[in-house]
């Protein structure tokens, strides 16, 4: 079975997994309003690292002059987890896996001094973090838009039981720019208050600053207090470059496959892309319905970090855990009136809960979707 090691998140709300769920836990939420930033003319709302903050906690592990902001973030997320795993990074049986959709993409502005021009390869950004920690093979990068986290899950999944690898060390980041915002804000997709996602009065997303990092494991036998990656799907609709499929076909594929036999009645909660613009929340009510599990409790995150990204996948797989170590369902931060055409579950406050096991499903551009179940001890997946 595959079964996670060790974890970290690097947030606005913290630089710990436990300061990152207990902040959640609390209803703190790290999205604010900035008003010519970057230069950019129009207002948005976005959940942003201080970047003083971060070259401080990266200043005991190397020059700071020698790698981007993006390639700090990596590398402390993952010398965070790794500290708590046990493991030589530096062995051969040890991958890594980078879940990004924009890496160093703010080194095509040409005010970006001081590193060469193909840094701004993801390739390139991962071998900075493989060369930090002195591992000798080569990373692999999963840039599958807003789906990365859950695809390279997925991915450290099959490489362990291929028995290729002894480790994976699976991180998931990105971090804002004015690149970024100026396109996201071109598809009139992000809003200029705190996101809503499910709500009847959802305007659009919030943009966020991560780092997540899961080191997973493949063992025979695992205890009670084991997270166990049960089953991963990826399905694509290819519906269109932007817009999800009006009928959720993508994303039920993914959910029936990463169910498979499992009794809906298991499962604690659904945790949803719900990045709060129209038709993503929409498209998720239809294909959860479709998959039987309109029953099941469903939460969002986005509320407390916004969408980051290519680490919303790793961040949000993370909370969930924690989430259910703690007997909690956390609560979807900006919800209040459902506003999707099929019955939820949904709740703006923590509700507890016994169950032992979740599902993250996340759904990207491109028609892209992905769903990974997991479960907590040494019950069958």
């Amino acid at each position: 079975m595959i079964v996670k090691v060790s974890d970290n998140i690097i947030s606005p709300l913290g630089m710990t997994t436990a300061e990152n769920y207990e902040a959640v836990k609390n209803g703190r939420s790290a999205l604010a309003r900035y008003e010519g930033l970057w230069g950019l003319p129009e207002p948005f709302v976005a959940s942003l690292m201080n970047r003083d903050e971060v070259g401080q906690a990266f200043a005991p592990l190397a020059d700071n002059a020698k790698y981007t902001f993006f390639e700090k973030m990596i590398i402390l997320s993952a010398s965070k987890a790794l500290s708590d795993a046990a493991i030589d990074p530096a062995s051969h049986k040890v991958l890594f896996i980078l879940s990004t959709t924009k890496g160093n993409v703010s080194l095509l502005d040409k005010r970006e001094t001081g590193f060469p021009h193909e840094r701004v390869l993801l390739g390139a950004a991962a071998r900075q973090m493989t060369g930090f920690f002195h591992n000798p093979n080569a990373p692999i990068v999963v840039p599958n838009a807003c789906i990365s986290g859950v695809c390279a899950q997925i991915e450290a999944m099959r490489e362990l039981q291929a028995g290729n690898f002894d480790h994976v060390v699976t991180v998931g980041a990105d971090v804002q720019s004015a690149f970024i915002v100026s396109g996201f804000q071109s598809f009139k997709a992000l809003s200029d208050e705190p996101c809503k996602p499910f709500d009847a009065h959802r305007t659009g997303l919030n943009l966020g600053d991560a780092a997540a990092t899961i080191v997973y494991t493949r063992r025979d036998a695992v205890s009670d207090a084991d997270w166990v990656a049960c089953q991963g799907a990826i399905r694509n609709d290819a519906n269109h470059i932007s817009g999800p499929s009006r009928t959720g076909e993508g994303s039920y594929r993914a959910l029936k496959a990463a169910l498979g036999d499992t009794d809906p009645d298991g499962i604690a909660f659904v945790n949803a892309h719900g990045t709060a613009t129209l038709y993503n929340d929409e498209m998720e009510s239809i294909a959860i319905e479709r998959a039987g599990l309109s029953k099941v409790t469903v939460n969002g995150l986005k509320g407390y970090y916004g969408h980051t990204m290519g680490a919303a996948g790793v961040l949000e797989t993370i909370l969930s855990m924690a989430a259910i170590d703690d007997g909690n369902i956390l609560a979807t931060k900006g919800f209040d009136t459902l506003g999707v055409t099929r019955p939820l579950v949904l709740s703006n406050k923590n509700q507890a809960t016994t169950k032992r096991s979740f599902i993250k499903l996340l759904s990207g551009f491109g028609g892209c979707n992905a769903a990974l179940r997991f479960k907590k001890g040494g019950a069958p997946c």
